[in-house]
């Protein structure tokens, strides 16, 4: 077919998801005048050829992602991703709409290449019509009283046999006959519990001996062929001949190309073999199998009716093709001839016609091969190999219709020419006329007609190629978005991990403070972020904000609840600053637990601003669909930048009443109604009877005393506690934090009486003291600092923030070299005994608690708690 001049016919237009079609999943098929047809989504569409209308819409519960038309039983197969295959009786009487309001939305499509509802009623599929439910089937062809389908498996390709039902019962299939595992395969990973789309299915195509009766409903397509029997013995073995029996051929998005034959699988189920023997691997592509078909490459005799294919043709994705014909070696011998050849790719569809040709789609446009053309074009009468060879090169010419994502052969084309019916990936249904007769020369004259037709067939080619511009137009304006979000990306996360020490060009300063809140005093964190860098901030930017709490058990050390807040940051340009204002409790329950940490990082998403264009948005070009772009992307889909923590401890959640400081007349946790009015009802002069109230007049207040030493104090504070007393310094640096620390210092103050979250008091008290017998040098000067609280777990929370300010110093002292005075190791050794014999006093009356009755443990609980207040107390000194 040399120099070959389409003549395209536009049918109709149809939904299409934005960036087009993706090739792979549509499919469309004919039966005479009516076209089945599906674009990869919901819909399946039948449309009225001879009329030019469309006269049924089936919406089904997912993607449809393959076709089979049983033409004499009108019945149409439909497998839907994740749910299974469907039975859809075909009914004449199918509500159509008029040829006038088809014409409008046609001509609405030849304007922007889709038109928008259906002019039709769209008819929901009854899930009852599902007769094959498993969300593992990707592929499946139907003969004449058996259903072959192709299952995922874990690890495995699975090929299952069921029985189909004769006409008229229920199409749902009868018990399964057949089952066999294919080679291994490496599912598409995805989030767990949910798998992702398939970029490419596997391909399956029956096999027929001349022998065997046609399959119902393939007369000529790539699901169901009738090869030579030949060819079909060196294909498949002498055991398939003398059956006569089908064979599936099945190509796998591994490239593998395998056969099975069906009696020989059936007879297993009854005699069991070895798996193994039952599949055999004709080739291997290396590439994605995307079409399986049989043609014709020899001539015919006049008095030969019935049409036998002599040549298997297989397609991989990137153009490798294989083509296998029986031939004659120079003994004389039958022997299966096997060529390879490279077309261009990547195809995205292919067919095959009664003759000779291969058709197939790529992102240049429809291309055709002759199979049967042994020399070069250029010298048609050059011949190289025996007669009936294949030719050693395959010279594709270019038809000039672009962005076809699927082919059928029609079965209406003239005499020595092809018919195709395409989808295109702007939706538009065509019909492209391939006639060799439109190559003889004619007459020079020039007609009207004539040259309205060369002009409309340039208007055509014209369109193609401006969709395919204009889609390349918008994937490369994504990339280049895509590539300078992330430019900016790299530059802020480079400039955010090169400066860990010293300030940092991107900050988030966190402090907290009390503020009241619908009558009730509420602790909140205020989040200061600031740029200072030469960077923006732009869309995709967020600020996490963690807030860990810890348990509400005395163990400060156990794990507790965490809660994210998510701001987007939209536009912080440099210099910029955004305040993020956060309460941390108390919640309804008048609880604060402490201490809290807050953790702020900046997260950019990947998924939001990169995820589309790392998808290529060429619908001609290798396209995968958009199910594919989590595949693509991290398992995080983001980047995160740690900025800063904060733990916000007991110290900075006191509130000082009796100072007079702003916002620290505290209005206390909300009360509960009923304590409110028996509290007003109470006579003048009365003691309160709560539980509060009990535990501050019959239990001494908990206390809890660190030493540190003097020395320590004086070097660490510096110049900060001149004018001072070393007691006022040291508490006002405990209380650095709080709003209190200022009035502290103010009034030379060493000891304070601040409130808890839950409205018990603490104390604080700074006094100096001296410890001998440690130093031989002789006594140390030392500053205690005492916690008082009525409550155990508030002086427990406050005990623990002084601690950890403690350790804190310690270790910035010990790096500037500082070093303790000589100690003497004996006093030292005793305290650490009688320390050890303190806990394990502990243990012994915890123990006897379980043992005793009530008048005992009374006793009991008294020494365990005066042995508490003694650890709580020790004679260890920091230094």
């Amino acid at each position: 077919m040399a120099d070959p001049r389409p003549r395209v016919e536009y049918l109709a237009g149809f939904c299409c998801p934005l960036g087009g079609v993706a090739a792979g999943k549509p499919r469309v098929l004919c039966h005479g005048a009516e076209i089945f047809l599906s674009t990869g989504r919901e819909m399946v569409y039948v449309y009225d050829r001879e009329g030019r209308l469309l006269i049924a819409v089936y919406k089904f519960p997912g993607q449809v992602w393959h076709l089979e038309l049983l033409a004499l039983r009108k019945v149409l197969y439909v497998l839907c991703a994740r749910s299974g295959i469907y039975c859809l009786s075909l009914d004449k009487t199918t509500r159509s709409v008029s040829r006038d309001e088809e014409d409008g939305g046609d001509d609405q499509d030849r304007e922007d290449g889709q038109v928008g509802e259906p002019p039709v009623p769209v008819i929901p599929v009854d899930p009852d019509s599902c007769v094959l439910p498993d969300a593992s089937l990707h592929a499946f062809t139907v003969l004449d009283d058996t259903l072959v389908t192709l299952a995922l498996g874990p690890t495995q390709w699975k090929m299952q046999l069921f029985e189909r039902p004769p006409p008229g019962e229920d199409p749902r299939p009868g018990g399964q006959i057949g089952e066999v595992e294919l080679s291994t395969c490496t599912p598409p990973a995805g989030s767990q519990g949910e798998s992702a789309a398939p970029r490419f299915l596997p391909v399956l195509c029956c096999a027929s001996p001349p022998g065997s009766r046609t399959p119902l409903g393939h007369s000529w397509s790539s699901e169901g062929v009738m090869l030579e029997g030949a060819l079909f013995g060196l294909l498949f073995g002498a055991d398939a001949a003398l059956l006569e029996s089908p064979v599936v051929l099945c190509g796998l998005p591994d490239g593998q190309l395998c056969c099975v034959i069906i009696k020989t699988l059936v007879s297993s189920m009854s005699a069991p073999g070895d798996p193994k023997a039952l599949v055999k691997i004709l080739h291997h592509l290396e590439e994605p199998v995307v079409f399986i078909g049989a043609l014709r490459t020899e001539p015919l005799a006049e008095d030969v009716e019935d049409v036998h294919c002599d040549c298997l043709v297989a397609l991989g994705h990137h153009g490798r093709t294989l083509a296998i014909k029986a031939s004659w070696d120079e003994a004389g011998h039958l022997v299966p001839e096997l060529r390879e050849y490279s077309v261009p790719g990547p195809v995205l569809c292919a067919a095959c016609d009664r003759s000779s040709h291969v058709y197939h789609s790529t992102s240049a446009g429809l291309r055709v091969v002759d199979l049967a053309q042994e020399g070069s074009p250029l010298d048609p009468t050059e011949r190289d190999g025996a007669p009936g060879s294949l030719p050693p090169l395959l010279y594709p010419d270019n038809l000039g219709v672009c962005s076809l994502v699927t082919l059928c052969v029609s079965s209406s084309a003239p005499e020595g020419g092809a018919e195709l019916l395409a989808l295109s990936a702007k939706g538009r249904l065509m019909i492209c006329h391939l006639d060799p007769h439109d190559e003889a020369p004619q007459s020079s004259r020039v007609t009207s007609a004539k040259a309205g037709k060369k002009i409309k067939q340039l208007l055509s080619g014209i369109g193609t190629v401006s969709e395919r511009v204009s889609s390349l137009k918008k994937a490369v304006d994504q990339r280049d978005k895509a590539l300078t979000c992330l430019n900016e990306v790299m530059n802020v996360s480079c400039a955010l991990l090169s400066s860990r020490e010293g300030p940092r060009p991107i900050s988030c300063t966190i402090s907290t403070a009390w503020s009241c809140l619908q009558l009730q005093d509420v602790l909140v964190a205020t989040c200061l972020l600031e740029n200072s860098s030469s960077f923006s901030l732009d869309r995709g930017w967020a600020l996490c904000i963690q807030v860990l709490r810890s348990s509400r058990a005395l163990d400060l050390d156990s794990a507790g609840s965490a809660v994210t807040y998510t701001i987007p940051v939209d536009q912080l340009g440099p210099g910029g600053r955004r305040e993020v204002t956060l309460p941390l409790g108390p919640g309804e329950d008048g609880a604060l637990d402490l201490p809290v940490t807050v953790s702020c990082a900046l997260f950019y998403s990947l998924r939001e601003v990169v995820g589309r264009a790392l998808t290529p948005r060429d619908p001609f070009k290798d396209p995968p669909s958009a199910e594919c772009t989590p595949v693509v992307l991290p398992e995080q889909d983001g980047v995160c930048l740690p900025l800063s923590e904060h733990t916000v401890d007991m110290l900075q959640g006191l509130r000082f009443p009796s100072l007079g400081v702003p916002h620290m007349q505290a209005l206390g946790p909300a009360r509960d109604p009923i304590h409110t009015f028996l509290g007003t009802c109470r006579v003048p002069g009365s003691q309160p009877a709560g539980p509060d109230s009990l535990r501050a007049k019959y239990l001494p207040p908990s206390v809890a005393t660190i030493k540190v030493s003097a020395e320590l104090l004086r070097a660490a504070l510096g110049d900060s506690h001149a004018g001072m007393s070393l007691g006022c310094a040291t508490l006002h640096w405990l209380l650095a934090e709080n709003a209190a620390a200022d009035i502290v210092k103010a009034q030379a103050l060493s000891s304070v009486q601040g409130v808890a979250p839950d409205g018990t008091d603490v104390h604080l008290i700074i006094r100096e003291a001296t410890v001998t017998d440690l130093c031989p040098a002789g006594p140390i000067q030392a500053m205690e600092i005492q916690v008082e609280s009525s409550s155990l777990a508030n002086m427990c929370r406050a005990h623990h923030a002084i601690v950890g300010r403690l350790q804190r110093l310690v270790v910035e002292q010990a790096a500037r070299g500082s070093s303790p005075p000589d100690l003497r190791l004996q006093y030292l050794h005793q305290m650490q005994a009688n320390h050890e014999t303190l806990l394990r006093e502990v243990q012994t009356l915890r123990d006897r608690l379980c043992t005793e009755d009530e008048a005992s443990s009374c006793a009991t609980a008294q020494r365990l708690l005066q042995v508490y207040r003694r650890l709580r107390s020790p004679s260890l000194l920091l230094l």
